[in-house]
Order: structure tokens, then sequence, then C-alpha cells
């Protein structure tokens, strides 16, 4: 069976910002801690008759902004998990946070409950482009807030945006070399994209980076991680030697995990088929469901998964790494010979988009940088 991950939805925030596209909702009075950590288990136990016997290895606590969640909520939170799944005694344990909702009594009790990484949202550094992106922090709470997390647990993860309005190639060095020099050992850089039915989509701001100044952009920041020590193993993401994030590291391989919460979704192998599940998106209605309904009222969606949508299903998260998947994965995680997309893999090859290795599925620097259109290779035909 595939590694096993779990992921926790927590569905509030303090403000939505106008470029995410996540389930998140704006909180509008004291989030019900009780209620919502009662529909969790009921959730969980739920699920749990599909993956009896399995170990987890990694859980991501996301959002949302997990870390508007008192310690004595995560505490309970990560108590009813470890007594329903056996966790792996070195299980990465990861936690969003924003830097505006950050207090260092809360993260030292983030890591007395169990949680040993922590991902912050930081966006920038430059306070103009943070309000540009409704952030509801400055580039000193942002900075606080790495010290704080840095103290508190053994990994830091510091997201950052680029190509935003305005930006030159050197705001946005000036934006990852001062995250460099915190020492954290992960960064996650993302291209500021106008997602549908967001605000910016509807209302794009002015003076966004045209695709080559982008382009330069992206080049520098290569660069500069490369030369602090950083591998780009992933398309957003940059790690120190032996800090990737195992959990989303499972997620590009095909892995499977469960996911509890509004709005989360599961993707789960058996012997003679694969399952992809999603939970109801919103808050109330998904813990009023869970916890009056049967097993199946918090559920949106359930698909199996057929023979023609699991080449692309595993093309669309393995080709985002770097350095790409051994081939024996395909079948590994598929139970399809390396046949069934051989003649899509040559044509990808010709194209220049992959690798001409027969041991991996590889991604060129050109597949890289036209990835939908190479995963869009392995679509089903109809």
């Amino acid at each position: 069976m595939p590694p096993l991950s779990l992921y926790i939805h927590v569905p509030w925030c303090v403000r939505k910002c106008p470029y995410c596209d996540f389930n998140s909702h704006e909180r509008k009075q004291e989030i019900p801690e009780a209620r919502y950590l009662a529909a969790l288990r009921r959730d969980l136990e739920a699920t749990l008759p599909l993956v009896w016997g399995r170990t987890v290895y990694t859980v991501f606590i996301g959002g949302g902004t997990p870390s508007l969640l008192s310690g004595e909520a995560i505490e309970q939170m990560l108590a009813m998990v470890r007594s329903y799944l056996p966790l792996t005694p070195d299980a990465e344990i990861t936690m969003e946070a924003n830097p505006g909702t950050a207090e260092a009594d809360r993260f030292a009790q983030y890591a007395a409950a169990g949680v040993n990484r922590i991902s912050l949202g930081v966006q920038s550094f430059d306070d103009q482009a943070l309000q540009q992106l409704g952030r509801i922090h400055n580039a000193a709470q942002a900075e606080q807030a790495i010290a704080l997390a840095m103290s508190a647990v053994d990994q830091v993860n510091i997201d950052l945006m680029y190509a935003l309005p305005g930006q030159t190639v050197g705001k946005a060095r000036a934006d990852v070399q001062r995250a460099l020099q915190f020492g954290t050992q992960h960064l996650s850089l993302y291209h500021l994209t106008m997602e549908p039915n967001t605000v910016f989509a509807k209302y794009p701001p002015k003076g966004l980076p045209d695709e080559d100044s982008a382009a330069d952009i992206q080049d520098m920041l290569l660069q500069a991680t490369q030369e602090a020590g950083f591998e780009h193993y992933e398309i957003s993401a940059y790690a120190r030697p032996g800090c990737r994030a195992r959990h989303n590291l499972n997620y590009w391989e095909f892995g499977d995990y469960i996911g509890i919460g509004p709005g989360a979704h599961s993707k789960l192998s058996f012997h003679d088929r694969i399952i992809r599940r999603a939970n109801i998106k919103h808050p109330q209605g998904w813990m009023d469901r869970t916890l009056d309904g049967d097993g199946s009222a918090r559920l949106m969606s359930e698909q199996v998964l057929t023979v023609g949508d699991l080449p692309f299903e595993f093309m669309l998260n393995a080709l985002r790494l770097v350095n790409g998947v051994p081939a024996t994965l395909f079948q590994e995680r598929t139970s399809l010979s390396l046949l069934t997309v051989a003649p899509t893999i040559r044509k990808a090859v010709e194209r220049g988009l992959l690798k001409s290795d027969p041991l991996t599925i590889c991604p060129t620097e050109q597949g890289q940088a036209f990835l939908n259109d190479l995963q869009a290779m392995f679509l089903p035909s109809e």
C-alpha cells in the first residue's frame, strides 16, 4: 500500500485574501472549537473502516488559519488523532500559521501538543505588497513570527509570493534574501496567479509583471536559493538537504491521504480500486451533517478512479517533481503497466518535455516551463 497521510482542515481566517481560492471563511464570531473538534472526531471515525491497520506517516493541519485555534484545541485534536491512528514515532506534523495570529505562548503550546513543523504564510517582507495582497500582518510581525516558530519547533517553512504588483527583480531579490537570512529549512515560492472565483480574478491588481519579467524573477529565485544551499525539488518548493516536506511529497508521489474537516479531500487505494472523496465545504453545514447525520452525510462527492483516469491523476502530481519519480512507481501506485503510457511518454520525449531515461519519469527544464501542456498529454482520450 502507498504511504498514508492525514490532512485536517481548519476553515476559518481573520480576513479572506483577494488572491485566495482555498476553502476559507472569514471568522464572524468566536470559533466553535468544541463543536468543530467533535465533528472532526466523527469525520475520522467514519473514515476508519477504510484504513484499518494502516500507519500514518505525516499530519498536516491547514486552512484557513489553523493558528486561530487555541493551544488546547490543537492538543485535543492531536490526542484524538493518536487515539484512532497509529502514527510513526518520527511522524512529520505540520501546522500552517499566519504571522498576524502568531503568539509565543501558542507556538510553544502547539509544539507541546506534538507539532514539529510550522509553515508560515509570510508572502512578502514588503509592507506595501502585503497591503495589496490583503494580508493582516506587516514585515516586522512576520520576522517576529519566524523567530518564535524557529524557537518552538524543529522545522519551519516560509511561504513567499512573487510576480506581485509593481515587483521588480530587485524587490523580489530583497524578499527572498530576507527570508534566507533566518536560516529556516524550507521555502515555498509561489507565482501570484489570478485564480477563478477570487477578488483578484474579478478585479486584477494593476502593475503585474509581464511574462518575461516574471521569468527573470523566477531565474533569480533559483540562483539565490541554490547559492544558499537549497535544492529545488518541486515546482514551488525549495529545501535544505534532508528537509523536504514529507507530507507534500506523499501527494506528489501519488500516496494516500485521509482528509477530515470541511472541504477536505481523501485519496485511498485498495486492492481493486482507488477512490477520491470530498467533504462538503461550508463549515456550519459540514458540522451539522457530520454530527447529526449518518457517516456519508458529510460527503460532497465520492469517485472511483477509472483505468483511464489513473495515468493523468498520477502524472498530475509526479511531474511537479524536478527530478521526477522512478519509472517503477507508476505501476506500484496505479497497478497499471508502464506500457499503458509508453506512447505518450515517447511523444513527450520527442517534444523535449520529458527526459529520455527508461529508469525515471522526469520533466526537462522545458517540461517544467510548460507543465500544464505536459500533464495534459496524459488526459484520457474521449
